[in-house]
Parts: structure tokens; C-alpha cells; sequence
């Protein structure tokens, strides 16, 4: 009865509660549709590094974090594969590499390049470099080809079937250097790493380093992103210990700055998702104020035939909550469509060169996290639930007598 009271009450004015619904509907379309734009952008960002750099979970030498070299890299074979693998049972990929800057070079001039030695399947597999490829193909795992980022190659006036020579140092001051020939050119998703990439096979590279069986991290992601942590507490089991030398870390721990970084940035969309809910609070407020005024002879009626004030102020609660879920979901259904829409935004121009200049693709994705759906549904509720405090007040000090000569 209460329900079917209050949802009668709520439309006996149907203007007014259009009006109010309709405000709490773009307030949380709004916040929405903002936050899914910047969080987006991040996920790609986040996606990108962790899928091409640095995975979920590491396992590195203790001393590699502060001195990326081949001299800390560490030993790693089937047994240490399996040894991961049984771990934890949420482990999906283990990808083995090593790392190293060197010298690329054609007939004429060289160019600064990152060299990764990769097992090119179990790449592919975690991050698929392989449909990033522009011209050729990708090398088998014992082969010594190698793979060229598109803009490393334009510089260097490469194509496929030319060679390449390398030009380095290997592990513990060994001289590096050798020619390869290039099999594929690839436009990396990463921009910078396009410009600087080369990619050989794990044994190639490692007997080109002089580090045959070393690898400078082992990148590791579990089924699901939520589950990084429970992993990583399993293998740190495993494999830090009093004698060890590896360490496992996470993937925040290894891009502190990049976190820190979103955090900043994410302020000033959390301040104007703060005003504009705000703004709903008080708009929300001025509907239920007038709404509460207009019917105190009704609230008197009421209470002189025997209406409990405590039921009377649930009526009004339900009423307030009807108003804020229509609207809360209404708001959520439209930001879903618009969002659906817009995914993901082309950059052109000025915009797309700008972005292309920080290292990433010029696209603006969606994001489309459940929490950020439904927290902003809990906001407005919690909204609801301080705005219902005044009429609460009202009714309870209501003076029966003077309500009933209005």
C-alpha cells in the first residue's frame, strides 16, 4: 500500500517530477560520459603498457629496477617456466624477454634502438603484435630475422629482405654486434617504440648478447586484472626468499609516475562531477521543498485521522526514492546509448598530432567499467537520503491544528 501510494503521489504533478527526474538524468549522464571518456583513455594507456612492456606481473633480478642492464638479468629455462606455471593456476601467459638498447644501422647512418629478444608466439598471444604488422611477417623462434618498427625502418630507409646491422654490448662488457635480415615492419600501437623497436627471437638475441639462457624479466598476466595481486603473493612465495635474487613486482609498482600522473589528472573531472552533483542536490532539494509545502494541509488531514507520522515519512521516503532511481537509471541508459555512440573518438588535426607527439594513438576510447555505472546511482541515492531529511523534519515538528487552516 505504501508503495502504491507514494508511486501515485509522485505523479499526481507530473510536470514537477519530469522537472526533477529529468535534472538527476543529465547530472549522471554527464558524470558518466566524463569519467568513461577519461578513464578510456587510460585503460588504453595502461592496456598498452602492461601488454607491451612490462605484464601484469614481473619477475626481474633485484638489482634490475635500479640498473636496467644486461649484467642483471638473470637465468631462466623450462623448469623456471614450470615452477611459474605451478604457482598459482591463474596464471594464463609467461612471456620471457631481454631487453637492451644497441645501434641500428644501415649502409650510410645508425639510429638508437630498443632491442627486445621475444618468443614471438606467446607475444602474439598476450598482445597480438603480430596484426600490427605492415609489411612481411614475423619471424619463426629459431630464426635470425628480425622484425623493425615502422618508423625505426622510414629512418633508416629498410624495407623487407634488407639487412640490418646491429652494433652493441653484451652481457659483462662482451662485444655485440651482428647482421640480420629484416622479415617484417611493424607500425607499433606505442609510437615511441615504433620509432625505436627491434625485435629478434630469444635465442637470436640471447647469442647475440653473449646471455644464452638469460632473459632481463619474465612478464606474467593472470586470467583476470583483479587477481594481480593474489598472484603476485604466490609467486613471491615461490621465488623471493632469503637466498634469491629475483623480486616480483605488480604493474602499479613498476609505473608509480603513470598512476600518479591519471590521479592528477582525474581531479579536475571528480571537482566538476562533485558540482554537478551538487547542483542535482539542490535542484532535487527545491522539488521535494515545494512539493513538502503544498501538501502540509494534506500531511495534517492525514495525521488527525489517525496516519502515523513514522508511516507518513516512509510514504515521503519512497516517493524521494522512486524520484532518484527513474532518474539514476534513465541517466545510465541514455549515458550507455551516447557513450555506445561516441566509441571510440577519431582525433584529426592539431588534436591527433598532439597526441601522436606524447607517444600514443590518436583515438579517444570509452570506457565501459561496470563501477562506474553504478556508483553514480549510489551517489544520487545518498543525495536522496539528505534531501528526505527535510521533509522528515517537517512532518515529525508538524502542528497538526495550523496545518489543517492552510
Amino acid at each position: 500500500m505504501y508503495l502504491k501510494l507514494a508511486w501515485r503521489n509522485i505523479w499526481r504533478n507530473k510536470r514537477r517530477t519530469l522537472i526533477t527526474v529529468s535534472a538527476i538524468v543529465f547530472a549522471v549522464m554527464a558524470a558518466v560520459v566524463m569519467q568513461s571518456v577519461n578513464r578510456g583513455s587510460y585503460e588504453l594507456m595502461i592496456d598498452r603498457m602492461v601488454n607491451f612492456n612490462t605484464g601484469y606481473l614481473q619477475i626481474q633480478d633485484y638489482r634490475y629496477d635500479d640498473e636496467a642492464s644486461l649484467d642483471n638479468t638473470f637465468y631462466f629455462d623450462e623448469e623456471m617456466r614450470e615452477r611459474v606455471a605451478a604457482a598459482d593456476d591463474r596464471i594464463v601467459s609467461i612471456l620471457p624477454r631481454i631487453e637492451t638498447f644497441m645501434l641500428a644501422a644501415n649502409d650510410e647512418s645508425t639510429r638508437g634502438a630498443a632491442v627486445f629478444g621475444i618468443e614471438p608466439e606467446n607475444e602474439h598471444e598476450v598482445n597480438e603484435i603480430k596484426n600490427y604488422l605492415k609489411d612481411g611477417r614475423f619471424f619463426g623462434i629459431d630464426e635470425r630475422k628480425t622484425v623493425l618498427g615502422e618508423g625505426l625502418a622510414r629512418r633508416l630507409q629498410l624495407e623487407v629482405g634488407d639487412t640490418l646491422a646491429l652494433i652493441g654490448q653484451g652481457r659483462f662488457g662482451m662485444s655485440a654486434s651482428a647482421l640480420f635480415e629484416i622479415s617484417g615492419i611493424v607500425e607499433h600501437p606505442m609510437r615511441e617504440l615504433n620509432n625505436q623497436v627491434v625485435y629478434l627471437s630469444l635465442p637470436a638475441s640471447q647469442e647475440l648478447l653473449s646471455a644464452e639462457g638469460y632473459i632481463s624479466k619474465l612478464m606474467i598476466n593472470p586470467e583476470q586484472e583483479r587477481q594481480t595481486n593474489r598472484v603476485a603473493s604466490s609467486l613471491k612465495s615461490e621465488f623471493e626468499g632469503k637466498d634469491s635474487e629475483l623480486v616480483v613486482f605488480t604493474w602499479p609498482e613498476l609505473m608509480p609516475e603513470l598512476l600518479d600522473l591519471m590521479e592528477m589528472d582525474l581531479a579536475g573531472p571528480r571537482f566538476f562531477t562533485l558540482v554537478l552533483y551538487i547542483v542535482i542536490g539542490f535542484g532535487f532539494l527545491g522539488t521535494i521543498l515545494t512539493m513538502t509545502m503544498e501538501r502540509l494541509r494534506e500531511f495534517g488531514v492525514l495525521i488527525s485521522v489517525g496516519m502515523k507520522r513514522g508511516r507518513l515519512a516512509a510514504v515521503l521516503f519512497l516517493e524521494t526514492l522512486f524520484i532518484s532511481i527513474l532518474g539514476s537509471l534513465a541517466g545510465v541508459a541514455a549515458a550507455w546509448l551516447i557513450l555506445k555512440w561516441m566509441d571510440p573518438i577519431a582525433l584529426s588535426g592539431d588534436a591527433a598530432q598532439a597526441v601522436i607527439d606524447f607517444g600514443f594513438e590518436p583515438v579517444l576510447p570509452m570506457s565501459f567499467a561496470a563501477d562506474q555505472f553504478y556508483t553514480q546511482g549510489f551517489f544520487v541515492f545518498l543525495i536522496a537520503i539528505v534531501v528526505f531529511l527535510f521533509p522528515l523534519i517537517k512532518v515529525m515538528r508538524l502542528n497538526v491544528l495550523e496545518a489543517a487552516r492552510k
